[in-house]
C-alpha cells in the first residue's frame, strides 16, 4: 500500500508540472462527455453491482438514493461538465495591477493550487464534477470513492483518464485509488504531506470528523450542514408553505437540506398548522417544541435538546419557536454548523439583520436552502460546501480551486 501510494503521490506531482492552455483543457472535457454517453449503459450496469452489494450490506434508502447512477444522473453529469466548459478558465487571470511610487509594477495573478485529493462516500457523481473541476483549474486530483460506489466510480475516473490520453495530456491528472485498504485514508491523511497539497472531505460526519482530526495536510470542507429556515413574523403564508416544503422534503439527502425550521411566536396561530401539516401530508415526521405541540393539530414527537443538532438526512424536521429575530440568529449561531441558514420574511430590515448576523457561510432571504449548490451558483459544479471560517467558503467550484501570487517587475530596482 505504501509503494502504491506514493508512486500515485509522485505521479501526480509529476503531472502538476505540465502546463495545459484552455482549449485543450476544454477539448479533454468534451470528449469526457461523449465517452459518458457512448458507455453510459456499461456505467449503469457497474453502477447496479455497486447497488446490489450496498442492499445486501442493508444501506439507509438516502445513501442508496445518493449512490443510485441512471440515465437521467449521467445526463446530469454531462449537463454540470457542459457548465464547467462554458467558465474562463480561472488559472493565469490577473486579478490586480498597479504600480509603486518606489518604482515596482505588481501583479496578483491566480495560480493551481497543486495536488488535491477528495475523499468521499456514496455519490458517484462526485467522481466526474471533481475530476473535471480540478482538471480545468490545473490541480492533478486523486480520488478515494467510498467502497459502497467502487464499481461506478472506477469507470467514471477510467473515461476521464480515456478522454486524457486521446487529447496526449498526461493521464495522472486523474488518479483513482483502486486499493481496497481501510489504512488508505488514515495513510494519506498522515503520510502525504510531501505530495498532496489540499485534502477536500464529502461524506458523512465520521467521515469529515475523522479528515478533520487526523489530516497532517491543509483541509477544505465542512462537518455537518445543519441548515435552518426562520419564519420571521412577517410572513406570506403561500411562501412560507412552499419555501418550507422545498427546503426540508425535494432531497432530504443533501446537505443543504433544511433539518430546523424556527418560527416566531406571535404568527404561531396563522402558520403553525397550514405549514406543518403541508410537510406532514408530503411524508414528513414532525418534531416540536411545547409551544408548537400547543398550536400544531396534527400528529407530532416532543423534541429534546438534542434535536436542534441533528442532521436527519431523512424526512424528519425538528420545529422551534423563537420569541424574536435575535433569539433565532442566537439558536442558529449555537446549534448551526455554518453552513445554509435561511429566513423568510417581507421585511427588509429584518432580513438584512439576518443575513449580516447568522455566521453561514450562506445565508438566504425567501430562498430555499436547497440552493446551496455549486452548480445554481453558476461555478459549473462544486467539490463541496466549505464552512470554513478562512476562504474558500460555500460552495467551492472552479474559481475557487485557485491560489494566486504576486508577479514584482521593475527596471533593476534595489531596496535603500
Amino acid at each position: 500500500m505504501k509503494k502504491y501510494l506514493f508512486r500515485l503521490g509522485k505521479q501526480a506531482v509529476k503531472a502538476a508540472i505540465e502546463t495545459i492552455n484552455s482549449k485543450r483543457k476544454n477539448k479533454v472535457l468534451k470528449d469526457y462527455c461523449n465517452l459518458l454517453k457512448k458507455y453510459k449503459i456499461k456505467i449503469i450496469s457497474e453502477n447496479k453491482k455497486d447497488l446490489k452489494l450496498a442492499k445486501q450490506k442493508k444501506l439507509k434508502d438516502n445513501l442508496l438514493n445518493r449512490l443510485l447512477v441512471n440515465e437521467k444522473k449521467i445526463l446530469e453529469i454531462i449537463k454540470s461538465i457542459n457548465n464547467i466548459i462554458k467558465l474562463k478558465d480561472p488559472v493565469n487571470q490577473t486579478l490586480e495591477k498597479w504600480k509603486r511610487p518606489n518604482g515596482l509594477k505588481i501583479s496578483k495573478v491566480t495560480t493551481s493550487i497543486g495536488v488535491i485529493s477528495i475523499i468521499y462516500e456514496s455519490r458517484p457523481n462526485v467522481t466526474s464534477d471533481v475530476a473535471s473541476l480540478c482538471f480545468k483549474s490545473g490541480n492533478p486530483v486523486i480520488l478515494k470513492g467510498g467502497s459502497e460506489a467502487y464499481y461506478t466510480n472506477k469507470i467514471l475516473s477510467n473515461l476521464f483518464r480515456k478522454a486524457l490520453k486521446k487529447n496526449n495530456i498526461n493521464l495522472n491528472y486523474v488518479q483513482f485509488i483502486d486499493y481496497k485498504n481501510k489504512k488508505v485514508v488514515d495513510f494519506l491523511l498522515t503520510k502525504m504531506s510531501d505530495y498532496i497539497d489540499v485534502i477536500i472531505p464529502r461524506g458523512g460526519k465520521n467521515l469529515v470528523k475523522k479528515v478533520n482530526e487526523s489530516s497532517k495536510i491543509p483541509i477544505i470542507g465542512h462537518l455537518e450542514g445543519i441548515c435552518h429556515t426562520y419564519i420571521d413574523k412577517n410572513v406570506s403564508l403561500s411562501m412560507a408553505k412552499k419555501i418550507t416544503l422545498n427546503a426540508k422534503l425535494r432531497n432530504t439527502a443533501i446537505c443543504g437540506a433544511t433539518e430546523t425550521i424556527l418560527i416566531h411566536k406571535n404568527i404561531l396561530k396563522k402558520i403553525c398548522n397550514p405549514v406543518l401539516s403541508n410537510l406532514q401530508k408530503n411524508g414528513c415526521k414532525i418534531i416540536g417544541d411545547s409551544m408548537i405541540r400547543k398550536f400544531y393539530k396534527g400528529k407530532i414527537q416532543s423534541a429534546k435538546e438534542s434535536d436542534w443538532s441533528k442532521e436527519y438526512l431523512s424526512s424528519t424536521v425538528s420545529i422551534k419557536s423563537v420569541k424574536n429575530i435575535d433569539q433565532a440568529i442566537n439558536h442558529i449561531n449555537k446549534f448551526g454548523t455554518m453552513h445554509t441558514d435561511a429566513i423568510i420574511s417581507n421585511d427588509l430590515k429584518s432580513a438584512k439583520k439576518f443575513l449580516n448576523r447568522v455566521k453561514s457561510s450562506i445565508a438566504m432571504h425567501n430562498t430555499s436552502t436547497q440552493f446551496s449548490d455549486g452548480g445554481e451558483f453558476g461555478f459549473g459544479g462544486e467539490v463541496g460546501i466549505s464552512t470554513n471560517k478562512l476562504p474558500p467558503r460555500g460552495p467551492v467550484g472552479l474559481n475557487q480551486l485557485v491560489s494566486y501570487k504576486y508577479l514584482v517587475s521593475s527596471h533593476g530596482k534595489i531596496r535603500k
